[in-house]
């Protein structure tokens, strides 16, 4: 065991992560097996012990590992997943409106939309781009890259007004005769999202970490949307294991996913969970988000990740789209983007929901 840690590489934490990740995934610590003292590591990498522990805190958060007391760190994730029998279905939670803790401030969203009104002038009457405009496409871009480790160039990025009109987008990339399926349960829009587009849906039952195996590996269907991070209304969050497990069924035929990463912003681990779209080593996930809970449900915008392989079968089949987002409302996200102010509000919940966890109230 040697892990060396690149000095120029911040936060240290995250680099540590990364190498003890891939040799779980490698099987070089089998499922069961004990991971390396907090002590061992310390000493081999000359990182602090607080640094190792962000580490395996990190590990533990995606599923990868689980803390024993008194005993060290173990592995949790299976090399390999068989179709395992159907989990217990998850008790649906009720919807919850959000709380005061997650509401944008009206202040910095005001004062955004001045200098956007100030500074850019008749630019905010012109007809956007129809994929979006140039400015918040890169600034997305920037973004995903800083907080979701997603590296894409700004030609893969489609904005558009909201999940359900990037949905119904979708299918007319991907075709009306091709079979869909959604987790079940699920938000009740998605099904009907897809059959009203003329489409295949079919329901996969959730377990207590994702998708049921057996189900997932008997569907005939090409498509997948999921929810890993959390699914609505049930709460589940894919464990490490089934999240690879998914990769590996797009992987095995012409499958696709489509990736809704709602809510994970808000996230109370030390980083949010990996994505599908980073995970997947083919041009077969499209990753989507929107707005709607990071500032507001009124805020009616929401984008799209394409592989790079769906970039010019979007642009020949949907590119004369116009965009639905209005160009001043593109320019203010831009803009709260570009000056941090965007993700200082998700730092001071993420702040908040994590002090809160601690005293119990959540």
């Amino acid at each position: 065991m040697r892990y060396i840690i690149d000095k120029n590489q911040r936060p240290a934490y995250l680099f540590l992560y990364r190498q003890l990740r891939d040799d779980i995934l490698r099987g070089i610590y089998p499922q069961g097996g004990r991971l390396p003292s907090k002590r061992l590591l310390a000493e081999e990498t000359g990182l602090s012990a607080v640094t190792v522990e962000h580490a395996y805190a990190l590990l533990c958060d995606e599923g990868y590992a689980q803390a024993r007391e008194r005993s060290g760190y173990f592995v949790l994730f299976r090399q390999g997943d068989g179709f395992a029998a159907a989990a217990p279905q998850p008790p649906a939670r009720p919807a919850r409106a959000a709380s005061g803790e997650t509401a944008f401030p009206l202040s910095v969203l005001s004062k955004a939309m001045r200098r956007v009104l100030s500074e850019c002038r008749e630019e905010i009457l012109e007809k956007s781009p129809n994929s979006g405009h140039p400015r918040l496409l890169t600034a997305l871009g920037q973004y995903l890259a800083r907080n979701r480790g997603i590296r894409v160039s700004p030609e893969q990025i489609v904005v558009g007004s909201g999940a359900e009109y990037l949905y119904r987008l979708t299918v007319e990339l991907l075709g009306r005769d091709r079979i869909y399926a959604v987790e079940s349960p699920s938000y009740e829009k998605i099904p009907q999202i897809y059959r009203a587009a003329g489409a295949v849906c079919r329901l996969l039952p959730l377990g207590r970490d994702g998708i049921d195996s057996r189900a997932l590996a008997q569907t005939d269907a090409e498509i997948l949307h999921t929810t890993p991070y959390r699914s609505f209304p049930s709460g589940v969050t894919a464990s490490a294991s089934k999240r690879h497990e998914y990769i590996r069924w797009a992987a095995a035929g012409r499958r696709l996913i489509l990736e809704s990463d709602y809510g994970s912003e808000f996230s109370v681990a030390a980083a949010p969970m990996e994505t599908l779209f980073v995970l997947s080593e083919k041009d077969n996930v499209i990753y989507t988000n929107t707005f709607s809970k990071t500032i507001s449900p009124s805020m009616r915008m929401g984008y799209l990740v394409l592989p790079p392989a769906l970039v010019a079968p979007f642009q020949e089949k949907l590119g004369f789209y116009s965009c639905s987002v209005p160009t001043f409302e593109q320019l203010v996200l831009a803009e709260l983007i570009e000056s941090g102010d965007f993700e200082r509000h998700i730092n001071r919940v993420r702040r908040a929901k994590r002090r809160a966890l601690a005293a119990g109230e959540i």
